[in-house]
C-alpha cells in the first residue's frame, strides 16, 4: 500500500490557523492539491503566502455552518481541481462552559460548530465522492479525517460543551464509518491532547496556569506542535491505512494514560 498523497485533492478546514494550517501546509509540500477553507479571508491569505491560488493550493472563505456555504466550497474545490479525494475537518472552536448557568450556551454552540459543520460538510462531500466513483470501479474512493480531542474521554467541568461535541464528533466519527464503508469512503479520526493548536493560544491567555498543568500531566513532558499531526492524519488519509474505518487515533504525548482530571485537554 501507498501512503503518498501526491496527486490527491484535499479540502482542508480550519486552514487559517493551528493545526489546520499545519495539515494543508504539509499536505501541499507532499503534492497533495489543497482547497484551503476558513472563515478568516485575511488570515488565511496572509499565512499561505504570495502564491496562494497558483499551482496545488487554493483557498476558500466561508461559514460553513451554512449550507450553502458548503455547497459553494465544493463547486470550487471542483472547478480548481476536478475532483475531490479527502476531507479533513479540522474546524474547531473552544469554549469554556458554566455548567450551572442556565443561560450558557457554549454547548449549543460548540456542537453546532465541531460537530454539526462537520457532519454536513462531510455528507456533502461523500456525495461527490460517490458521483465520481464509477471513473474508480476498484478501491477507495474517498477518505474523511475528523480532527478531535481527547476531551471526548476524559473531561474538566469547564470543558463540559467541548468534551460534548468532541465525543459527538467521535460517534459521528464510527456511524459515518459504517454508512459509508459500502460506498468505498473510509471515516478516521485523530484525538490530539498536548497540541499548541490556535485554541489553546488563546484559551492559555485567560488561563495561563494551563501550560504548567499540561505540560505536568503529559509523559513527554511537552506540548506538541501542530506539525506533528501531520503525519497521523496523512497516514490516515492515504491508501497505507486502507483497511482502517471508524477508528479515533489518540495523539497525545501519552496524556490520557493518566489522570483524566489533572489537566484541561485541547
Amino acid at each position: 500500500m501507498s501512503f503518498s498523497i501526491s496527486g490527491k485533492t484535499a479540502i482542508v478546514t480550519g486552514a487559517a490557523n493551528g493545526i489546520g494550517l499545519a495539515i494543508a501546509r504539509g499536505f501541499a509540500d507532499k503534492g497533495a492539491n489543497v482547497m484551503c477553507a476558513d472563515m478568516d479571508e485575511a488570515k488565511l491569505k496572509s499565512e499561505l503566502g504570495s502564491h496562494l491560488d497558483e499551482g496545488n493550493i487554493r483557498h476558500f472563505a466561508g461559514d460553513l455552518r451554512q449550507r450553502l456555504t458548503i455547497a459553494n466550497l465544493i463547486s470550487a474545490t471542483i472547478d480548481a481541481f476536478d475532483q475531490v479525494d479527502i476531507l479533513i475537518n479540522a474546524s474547531r472552536q473552544v469554549m469554556t462552559t458554566d455548567v450551572l448557568d442556565v443561560d450558557d450556551t457554549s454547548v449549543e454552540v460548540l456542537l453546532e460548530q465541531n460537530m454539526m459543520t462537520s457532519l454536513r460538510l462531510s455528507q456533502q462531500v461523500a456525495k461527490r465522492m460517490i458521483k465520481q466513483s464509477k471513473d474508480r470501479p476498484e478501491g477507495q474512493i474517498g477518505s474523511i479525517v475528523n480532527l478531535s480531542s481527547i476531551a471526548a474521554r476524559h473531561s474538566r467541568p469547564e470543558l463540559m460543551g467541548y468534551s460534548i461535541a468532541s465525543a459527538a464528533l467521535d460517534q459521528m466519527t464510527r456511524s459515518m464509518a459504517l454508512a459509508l464503508a459500502p460506498e468505498r469512503i473510509r471515516v478516521n479520526a485523530v484525538a490530539f491532547g498536548s497540541v499548541m493548536s490556535a485554541s489553546l493560544k488563546d484559551a492559555m491567555v485567560e488561563h495561563s496556569e494551563w501550560r504548567e498543568e499540561i505540560e505536568g500531566a503529559t509523559p513527554l513532558g511537552r506540548i506538541a506542535s501542530p506539525t506533528e499531526l501531520v503525519d497521523a492524519v496523512q497516514f490516515l488519509a492515504c491508501e497505507g491505512s486502507g483497511f482502517m474505518t471508524g477508528e479515533t487515533v489518540t495523539v497525545d504525548g501519552g496524556r490520557s494514560l493518566l489522570d483524566p482530571i489533572v489537566a484541561p485537554a485541547h
